[in-house]
């Protein structure tokens, strides 16, 4: 049996399709969904979700929101997402590399504390990104 998947962002559906496992990066940690899962809500930390429609995995760039499961169908309700095969891995990294040493700089400086949320964010923006574009982190 299979799962029905929707990932939906405020402006348009990143996927909307069948899979028969799923992986989802909540703010708990990774949680693994199959066919028969318990009804579920769950927060989602930005981060990567894997997805096997059949035997190869896809990867997913999730920038936070929330998941909904319930009778074998997911929805996905996130600020931003990304298909990985539609990401340029070596831009992907070059920003994962300046998100990276920004946020190294901020890190031991005395900056406001916004600036470091701000810094920390967009460092697992830049990392969930390049990973789902295959990249090894």
């Amino acid at each position: 049996m299979a799962l029905t998947v929707k990932v939906i962002t405020p402006d348009k559906t990143v996927w909307d399709d069948r899979v028969e496992e799923i992986i989802l990066p909540s703010t708990t940690g990774q949680l693994g969904i199959l066919s028969g899962h318990a009804p579920l809500l769950s927060a989602l930390e930005i981060g990567v979700m894997r997805v096997r429609p059949d035997r190869e995995w896809k990867a997913i760039a999730l920038m936070g929101g929330f998941a909904e499961v319930e009778n074998d169908e997911i929805k996905i309700l996130v600020n931003g997402a990304e298909l990985g095969d539609n990401i340029d891995q070596e831009t992907a990294r070059t920003e994962y590399e300046q998100a990276q040493n920004r946020f190294q700089q901020l890190e031991g400086s005395e900056v406001r504390r916004q600036e470091k949320i701000q810094a920390e964010n967009s460092l697992k923006r830049a990392r969930a990104r390049f990973q789902a574009a295959g990249g090894m982190v």
